[in-house]
């Protein structure tokens, strides 16, 4: 685990990896006691048109922290990390209605490739695996 301090002033920043991804951890301390107050899972891929990625499973500040540029540190974080580790980009879904996300992530130069790009997400879930693993 590397830390990484003074995260926007809030407290500390550490790198974490386990064996199904990596992580970030915010933390701050207050009397004592370590509270995390942001999170982000993300892990990497390989795209065959634009190759190596790094795709940003979760992300995530508590509401009472939000607005105070934790948010934008992590990030900042994760883009050193994607740069680091030589990946082309960094890939993650928004729920639809999370607008204020969305419009967040333009502002700062993300394409929504649902609809520049025309890509769709599915899913197989349990039931279908388990039927199409018994197809011949």
């Amino acid at each position: 685990i590397s830390l990484v301090t003074n995260l926007a002033g809030a407290g500390t920043c550490a790198t974490l990896d386990h064996k199904a991804g990596k992580g970030l951890e915010t933390e701050i301390k207050h009397k004592r006691r370590v509270k995390t107050i942001g999170f982000a899972m993300y892990f990497y891929k390989f795209d065959p048109w634009i190759g190596k990625l790094l795709q940003l499973e979760d992300f995530y500040v508590n509401e009472g922290y939000q607005g105070l540029g934790i948010g934008a540190a992590m990030l900042k974080k994760l883009s050193q990390i994607a740069i680091d580790t030589q990946c082309s980009a960094m890939q993650f879904l928004v729920v639809i209605w999370n607008q204020d996300s969305i419009e967040y992530y333009t502002r700062l130069g993300a394409v929504d490739l649902s609809s520049e790009e025309g890509w769709h997400l599915f899913r197989f879930n349990m039931d279908d695996l388990l039927e199409l693993a018994e197809e011949e």
